[in-house]
């Protein structure tokens, strides 16, 4: 006697989506895990994805502490180099299901300081949870320095002044 062929059964992953609440609001977060394996996200990745983020706000004029910054803008003069380093000013530690970033930026002069950082810290991490399915617990930011757009103007044309 044939027995009918039993229908092929769909697998059953335990990825879950939970809500968790916390003091900056409700975050949902995914397990990246499933039954066909696990899913990794590297710490390059989220570096990238949080300068990307950070760098879209208005009001940063670059990232990293002055020596990195120095250290960037002779690199990217390099010929053959890859470009401007979008990592550049971004630590990240990253967990199983949670990260943690701090980031080190320069400020354009005039821009209020605490509503831009509010505003980097939720670009950054509505990006990195969509992108990575990761719980951003922390966006620390840090402000290194000002930049003033019309010092270097300001330098040639003082020369011209003097007779």
């Amino acid at each position: 006697m044939n027995q009918p062929n039993p229908a092929p059964t769909k697998p059953t992953t335990t990825t879950r989506t939970e809500i968790r609440s916390s003091a900056t609001g409700t975050a949902i977060v995914e397990r990246l895990s499933t039954d066909e394996g696990k899913i990794s996200v590297a710490q390059g990745v989220v570096q990238k994805i949080a300068g990307i983020a950070c760098r879209e706000v208005s009001g940063v004029h670059a990232m990293g502490a002055s020596a990195s910054r120095a250290f960037g803008a002779v690199r990217e003069r390099i010929p053959g180099s890859s470009g401007p380093n979008v990592a550049q000013g971004v630590g990240v530690e990253v967990g199983e299901t949670q990260a943690a970033i701090d980031l080190d930026i320069v400020v354009e002069y005039g821009v209020s300081i605490a509503d831009l950082g509010r505003s980097i810290q939720r670009n950054v991490k509505l990006a990195v949870q969509r992108m990575t399915g990761l719980e951003v617990v922390e966006v620390n930011v840090n402000v290194d320095d000002l930049y003033f757009p019309d010092s270097d103007d300001e330098k040639e044309d003082s020369s011209l002044r003097v007779s």
